[in-house]
């Protein structure tokens, strides 16, 4: 799952109008930007094989304190604090925490069963990406689903909050693609650093884009 975890935060601007939509991609992402570091670290592992489908190439089955359902709870939690903390906006602290242990549940829908319930706990996994057709249509639906919610939730103050927020979504999508039928990363350490980098560019861009668009009048909480 790539760009279904950034339509739920999409999504969630309607829900959470004042909070940044750098902050809401980066919730449902807390995950993938903490698992690559913990693999640069050696905490976690990935490996690449062969597979017919190519979102199976990739076999993540050692990564506990990122991915698990018990630890995503407690990473949620920790956002939740934190955030709250920071902007002392309430409905936002519970919106983030639930989009960080979304991850878990979107994953659980589409990877083979390497999903721990708790670290060292059994592994499920409904394994959806065994159908490229299947995975394209579900992920596909729910981001532009997500996509159109953020349209309609907020409104942009100038040009750059209209061409920028859509230039996003058009990398998302290319992103996505190229995923499609790119070769896997030479090493764990090479898709690390990848991530990272992606991970700050999306994020920062959400923060970009969010800051010339304005929650439209009658958001919840706006």
């Amino acid at each position: 799952m790539f760009i279904g975890h950034f339509a739920l935060g999409f999504a969630a601007k309607r829900i959470a109008p004042r909070t940044s939509l750098g902050t809401l991609l980066a919730a449902p992402e807390l995950a993938d930007i903490l698992f690559p570091l913990f693999v640069v670290l050696g905490w976690e592992k990935v490996a690449f094989t062969s597979a017919a489908s190519p979102f199976l190439s990739i076999t993540l089955d050692q990564y506990p304190i990122s991915h698990s359902l018990l630890a995503l709870i407690a990473w949620g939690i920790v956002f939740a604090l934190l955030y709250g903390w920071r902007t002392g906006y309430g409905r936002g602290a519970v919106v983030v925490a639930l989009l960080v242990v979304s991850h878990w549940v979107l994953d659980f829908v589409t990877h083979r069963p390497d999903m721990p319930l708790y670290p060292g706990g059994p592994k499920v996994g409904l394994e959806l990406w065994a159908s490229v057709p299947g995975t394209l249509i579900v992920e596909g639906l729910l981001f532009v689903a997500g996509v159109a919610i953020y349209a309609r939730a907020t409104r942009a103050r100038d040009a750059v909050g209209r061409y920028a927020f859509w230039g996003l979504v058009a990398l998302l999508l290319a992103l996505y693609v190229a995923s499609l039928f790119s070769p896997a990363p030479p090493s764990g350490s090479a898709f690390a650093v990848v991530g990272m980098i992606l991970t700050v560019v999306f994020v920062g861009l959400g923060v970009w884009v969010d800051r010339h668009r304005e929650a439209r009048t009658g958001s919840p909480g706006a």
